[in-house]
């Protein structure tokens, strides 16, 4: 028996890992494309990478997580809007209005009693209601925060500038964020029973 759950244990930081590495992939891939052949180009690799992420995501866990399957309609949305009209404007866009619409669709299901996030994040934490409530209203607050920030920046700096931005800055910016919230998602954390 003890065995079985530090063999668990075990397994549990790569399929972690493996997320982080699937998500990151586009974004670097991206990244590097920009660098070489620039933005117009970038946005397709980012397109294509996606979606191939997508792909290996279903293979390995047999199912797409919801997030995933959302920045996967945004990219390939606008990062197609961007290779077919050649103006990176739509890729520039699209955090500020993926981030935004996640943001208004969780403040109005906070709004309305309930707790959409839960339906995101569900099947990787178990909390209390009030819980998932206060996690709904705060990860809402940081979407809108999120739009206003790419908004600002993508206006400000060059392109280069921004997809660095982009990759290096909205991700860690979300990790600390996301990290952030530990305690009030181990106040709410309901205890499996014995």
């Amino acid at each position: 028996m003890n065995d079985d759950s530090s063999t668990q244990k075990n397994k549990n930081p790569a399929p972690q890992w493996r997320r982080f590495a699937i998500e990151m992939g586009p974004l670097v891939i991206f990244f590097i494309t920009n660098y070489i052949a620039g933005i117009i180009p970038a946005t397709g690799a980012l397109v294509a990478a996606t979606a191939v992420a997508v792909v290996i995501s279903y293979v390995l866990e047999r199912r797409i997580p919801m997030m995933a399957l959302i920045a996967a309609i945004f990219v390939g949305t606008f990062g197609g809007l961007t290779v077919y009209f050649e103006d990176e404007t739509f890729i520039k866009i699209k955090p500020t209005v993926a981030s935004g619409l996640i943001g208004l669709f969780l403040l109005v299901g906070y709004l309305m009693g309930k707790a959409p996030l839960k339906m995101m994040m569900g099947v990787m934490l178990d909390l209390r209601e009030e819980g998932w409530r206060k996690l709904t209203f705060r990860w809402a607050l940081f979407f809108f925060f999120l739009a206003g920030l790419n908004e600002v920046v993508w206006r400000m700096v060059s392109t280069d500038t921004w997809v660095s931005f982009k990759v290096f800055g909205l991700m860690p910016l979300t990790m600390v964020f996301a990290l952030s919230q530990t305690p009030l998602m181990q106040k709410y954390t309901i205890e499996p029973e014995d």
